[in-house]
């Protein structure tokens, strides 16, 4: 006993001497500019053509009308979208926000439906992205219908009430991210798709891909997605102000119906209600699965995501697959050669249009040479033997990107897009033996705060080197002392200072939004009480059932699998699929069919599955009722079943996790 109080006394000891230490430690600032980051600001200010009205000119051509009031709400009467939230987005920059960021943010918040040419529109500034409607013989081909389905059907009803009501004959998504698809179920329904009377197309591959980034890897994506597009942030000057792309995401539930056809992968010219589509592969650019089109009817192109005003990310700042930049390069290169002389419009799935063949082959040829440029010089530089972070500070922009504000790093970034380079050539490791196999974050952290002489000593030269305005040090130093101990709370606020001065000078909108966030973590918590859904029934009923299982087979804990290995079947009778799943000490391996001789058989309606999935029905009154079916060893079955790791979406990111 005595010995258990001395423990108790010797942890509490550390802790009050660092509350105690933080109460004599200078405060940093709270969401004011310092005078570096003023001086940053007025550095940008002074260099960029910032007064350029060409782009405001641009962004509200052919505006046709907006949305009564500035709210758009789900059915349940939640906020899908409020306008109001950024009105404050007027005037000159306020010394919190990088000047060029506040001038696309300003951009990005025009809003309303906006003829493109005769018979193509767009509706812009409901989302994060862009919806487009092209007029067929018969009705509306709805291309990327938002990520939501409120948005969308406002978007259709503002649409049908300014230019005539037309009912949906297809849908396009142009890629497989879910601000593109998600807001389906807004403008079409199962029945409409399976009597025929809608056709819904999209890349090859899309599907797989879909489901790959919003189930096989949601929740540790989705987590990141709060940082990168700064949900938890409040709009207004020291907050969100968007994030380059568009403004943010709406808020809803994202839906999907499945392709009733995919587009090859060597493109293909189809004829949609009338409408003839050049459809081009641009998979493995922007997106794993992606295509561009030309209507040569109305000769415009259009360019999905490919194509927008910004210099993208070749690897987000949420995580995902890294992009090729080279092949992003090509894609482009091939649009300009087929198109750039003869497309008289070009409209993306973000931001407005460029008109004009000759502005149009210019805004190709620059986006084409800003990706090419950070791709050739990444690998030239890596051949001279530089390491992927010495790459990045050696680079610079290049001429056109001084003028031209549609490549500018708005949301992908000249330095982290040239990591990205690097990782698809040489992987995650920079070459240096000592960066192969370094000790976990927590126990480098201390080591590296010992040899800084100890905490309090760590902590007053970061304090100095804040003060001088090195906030990328600064932070790092902080980072270490967050890690080595995430109870010293003076370390915490600085290290939320350090972040949010780097936030306030960032041109690119998710690397403003990713360090804010972190800050407003660091002061305020986790707000644990809330519960994030990854995942939705009217998502997951449109999941192939292989690509289900092989989601499930990532929950797998072979630790928690009490039972001896074993192969489950699974049998859907409502969509005549039958599922395998061979579980071992070390795996949960799916395959589809049958197995000869299962240790147990489970049957029940794919749907139910469905709901079980979700939470939505519970398994023992299902049996009770007969409505699901288990033949042999149940206990395969119950220990499969309990192995299976229900994800926290609120994990530790920018402090040490459990």
């Amino acid at each position: 006993m005595i010995r258990m109080i001395r423990a108790g006394i010797c942890a509490v000891i550390p802790m009050l001497l660092l509350q105690a230490a933080a109460a004599d430690w200078p405060r940093p600032p709270v969401g004011e500019a310092t005078a570096a980051t003023r001086a940053a600001q007025a550095e940008v200010a002074e260099r960029l053509p910032l007064d350029d009205p060409n782009d405001f000119e641009l962004a509200t051509r052919g505006f046709v009308a907006a949305i009564e009031g500035d709210v758009i709400r789900n059915e349940d009467g939640s906020v899908a979208w409020d306008l109001d939230a950024f009105a404050f987005l007027d005037g000159d920059a306020p010394d919190t926000v990088n000047p060029s960021l506040w001038r696309q943010s300003r951009l990005n918040v025009i809003h309303g439906l906006f003829e493109v040419t005769d018979g193509i529109w767009q509706i812009r500034g409901y989302d994060l992205a862009v919806m487009t409607l092209i007029r067929g013989e018969t009705g509306w081909i709805v291309v990327d219908p938002l990520t939501t389905p409120a948005p969308a059907a406002a978007g259709l009803a503002l649409a049908n009430e300014h230019l005539g009501e037309r009912p949906v004959t297809a849908v396009i998504y142009t890629h497989s991210h879910g601000d593109h698809f998600g807001g389906v179920r807004g403008v079409i329904d199962d029945a409409q798709v399976a009597a025929g009377a809608v056709e819904v197309i999209g890349p090859h591959g899309f599907t797989r891909e879909a489901v790959s980034e919003n189930l096989l890897a949601g929740n540790y994506m989705s987590r990141r997605v709060a940082f990168q597009f700064g949900t938890q942030l409040a709009p207004g000057p020291k907050g969100h102000v968007g994030t380059g792309l568009g403004q943010l995401l709406s808020v809803g539930n994202i839906g999907l119906v499945a392709p009733t056809r995919e587009i090859a992968a060597t493109g293909e010219t189809l004829v949609i209600d009338g409408v003839t589509f050049e459809f081009m592969d641009a998979a493995d650019t922007e997106a794993p699965a992606e295509l561009v089109f030309y209507l040569p009817e109305f000769k415009a192109l259009c360019t999905a995501e490919v194509v927008t005003r910004v210099f993208h990310n070749i690897l987000t700042p949420r995580g995902a697959k890294v992009r090729d930049a080279l092949r992003w390069s090509q894609v482009i290169d091939d649009m300009l050669v087929r198109y750039g002389d003869e497309a008289e419009v070009l409209f993306a799935s973000h931001h407005w249009p460029t008109w004009g063949s000759d502005d149009v082959a210019r805004l190709l040829r620059n986006q084409r040479d800003r990706y090419r440029h950070v791709h050739d010089q990444t690998v030239r530089l890596a051949n001279h033997g530089h390491t992927m972070h010495t790459i990045a500070e050696r680079l610079e922009d290049p001429p056109f990107a001084r003028e031209d504000f549609s490549v500018r790093d708005y949301y992908g970034t000249l330095n982290h897009n040239s990591k990205a380079v690097f990782q698809h050539y040489f992987g995650w490791w920079d070459g240096v033996p000592a960066n192969y196999h370094p000790l976990p974050p927590v126990e480098q952290a201390k080591r590296y705060v010992q040899f800084m002489g100890g905490p309090e000593s760590a902590l007053a030269q970061a304090i100095e080197s804040f003060e001088a305005g090195e906030y990328r040090w600064a932070a790092t130093v902080f980072n270490h002392l967050v890690f080595a101990d995430s109870r010293n709370e003076a370390a915490r606020a600085w290290l939320a200072a350090s972040y949010e001065q780097m936030g306030f000078q960032a041109e690119s909108g998710a690397w403003r939004n990713y360090f804010l966030a972190a800050a407003h973590e660091l002061r305020e918590g986790i707000s644990r009480d809330s519960e994030v859904g990854v995942g939705n029934l009217e998502f997951l009923r449109a999941v192939p059932t292989a690509d289900l299982f092989d989601a499930l087979a990532v929950r797998f804990d072979p630790a928690r699998f009490e039972h001896e290995p074993a192969e489950i079947l699974f049998l859907f009778p409502d969509r005549d699929e039958a599922m395998t799943v061979d579980v071992t000490r070390a795996v949960a391996f799916p395959r589809s069919g049958r197995t000869a001789s299962p240790a147990a058989t489970v049957e029940m309606d794919r749907a139910l599955f469905d709901l079980l999935l979700m939470g939505e029905a519970e398994l023992p009154p299902l049996l009770e009722a007969g409505r699901v079916r288990v033949i042999g060893n149940g206990g395969a079955v119950a220990a499969f079943l309990a192995a299976l790791d229900q994800f926290d979406y609120w994990f530790d990111v920018v402090t040490p996790g459990e």
